[in-house]
């Protein structure tokens, strides 16, 4: 009999996902708050499931999967990443008349796939994984179906997400043609006792980093992001930018540094390049928005950007420091979209970086919480972005990577102008017509708790920097 022990969150997440689907057929769309509220116990439950695992290294189902210490603190990254976008879009998606029970069992599913896609260990199970999340990302793209500008932004990602799932494809037949085999340890294996990597196989491993690349967003696979996050409804795109995320680059650090990690030369340079492209287009391109989610779309792909430089280290030091600013950016972006949620004027969205004018002084909970948010992101010490940024750096200075590093500083600074620009507008511009009033518990609990994280993390970060360090020791080991 197989061991079925290492993946009993995966089968709770599915077994759960299956079982909420009867619920919501059989009661319809008035169900959606109760199937919602299982799926976030569903999801804890997985969490918890996978927390209990032996963090020793397992591998089951003929090599295809594996779990240990990175996996399991992963998961708990997408499980909380997961519980946020489900709270978030309780509320706004009953005042949009879209409240049906799909949406959090699409998010169980989603958050199926990435759990397969932070345990793979072949090429096979990580494209399985990759297309059930995306799959599922697909649909709540466009779950606004009276929506223009959602029903967009779901066609450009599933036409770009099939192209990079083809590019993906390309790239896994080509190191299986001049490898001999999909399984990661068999790969790092043959490429450990080799003579060198021949052309092909520099080929297929570079088809494999641009088909993950679009998954996280980085320069030059970016070209989606800016309209999906503006495009999709609200809850879609701060789960967008918490949880798919966190699972991609886990599995990207997982593939470069398990089956590709001989090949660091080969492959730092790939990292280098799109690191320094995404933290100066994620710095500039922000720049000229007036629309905030499409500023947080840019200023997601620059924090891409500042995690790479971590991943371009190509050790231990650096896959912690990728770690470390993974858990600070998923809760700096959490609090950011709550805040954005909080933006109703006449029970409707407003979007404009402009509509924040005077926000102090109507709302000063909100406009405060924002404004710990923007510093944060920008990287202003002793919050808790700061900290994320520099072990990133440190790590590639210890690597000898210091023109990076230099990079990234200078980016950070540039990139300060347009944090700081809507602090200003929040405390020193003439109020607009003040936004509704109260915020959503939900929304309230996530941003007071996001907030209080970033503010406090210096405090206490034992938790996140020990929980780190022995993820990133266990991808080494394994």
């Amino acid at each position: 009999m197989i061991n079925l022990t290492p993946v009993i969150p995966e089968l709770v997440l599915a077994c759960g996902g299956m079982a909420l689907l009867m619920i919501g057929v059989f009661r319809g769309d008035g169900a959606m708050r109760s199937v919602a509220w299982i799926s976030v116990l569903v999801l804890v439950v997985a969490g918890i499931a996978s927390g209990t695992l032996s963090s020793d290294r397992q591998v089951v189902f003929g090599g295809q999967f594996v779990t240990d210490a990175f996996a399991q603190f992963a998961k708990w990254l997408v499980v909380i990443g997961a519980v946020f976008g489900i709270a978030m879009s309780l509320s706004y998606n009953e005042r949009h008349e879209v409240a049906r029970f799909e949406f959090p069992v699409l998010i169980v599913f989603a958050t199926l796939g990435m759990f397969m896609m932070i345990s793979a260990n072949d090429l096979i199970s990580l494209y399985v994984g990759l297309e059930l999340q995306s799959l599922s990302l697909y649909v709540l793209a466009a779950f606004r179906r009276d929506n223009l500008r959602s029903s967009e932004a779901g066609l450009k990602y599933f036409v770009l997400g099939a192209l990079s799932s083809g590019m993906l494809l390309y790239g896994a037949s080509l190191v299986y043609g001049f490898a001999g085999s999909t399984g990661f340890d068999a790969l790092a294996g043959v490429f450990k006792t080799g003579s060198g990597p021949s052309i092909g196989l520099i080929v297929g491993m570079v088809f494999v980093i641009a088909g993950l690349a679009f998954k996280i967003s980085a320069v030059p696979f970016h070209m989606w992001t800016p309209d999906v996050y503006e495009g999709a409804p609200t809850p879609v795109t701060a789960f967008f930018a918490l949880a798919p995320k966190i699972a991609a680059f886990a599995l990207f650090m997982r593939v470069l540094t398990g089956p590709f990690g001989p090949l660091v030369a080969e492959w730092q340079q790939i990292v280098w390049l799109l690191a320094i492209a995404s933290m100066i287009l994620g710095a500039l391109a922000a720049i000229w928005q007036s629309n905030i989610k499409r500023l947080l779309a840019y200023s997601s792909i620059g924090h891409v950007g500042y995690a790479l430089v971590g991943l371009a280290a190509g050790n231990e030091t650096g896959v912690r420091g990728v770690l470390i600013y993974l858990a600070i950016y998923l809760a700096m972006s959490a609090g950011a979209f709550c805040c954005v949620l909080a933006m109703r004027r006449g029970n409707r969205m407003v979007e404009g970086i402009d509509d924040l004018a005077g926000l102090s002084r109507t709302q000063p909970m909100v406009a405060l919480a924002m404004a710990v948010l923007m510093f944060s992101m920008a990287g202003i010490p002793p919050l808790a972005g700061f900290f994320g940024k520099l072990y990133v750096f440190l790590a590639a200075v210890q690597a000898g990577l210091y023109a990076l590093a230099v990079i990234g500083v200078l980016a950070s600074v540039i990139g300060a102008y347009y944090y700081l620009r809507i602090i200003k507008i929040m405390y020193f511009d003439e109020p607009a017509e003040s936004m509704d009033r109260p915020v959503g518990r939900e929304i309230g609990a996530i941003m007071a708790a996001s907030t209080l994280f970033i503010v406090l993390f210096f405090v206490y970060p034992s938790p996140i920097l020990n929980g780190a360090q022995t993820a990133a020791a266990a991808l080494f080991a394994g």
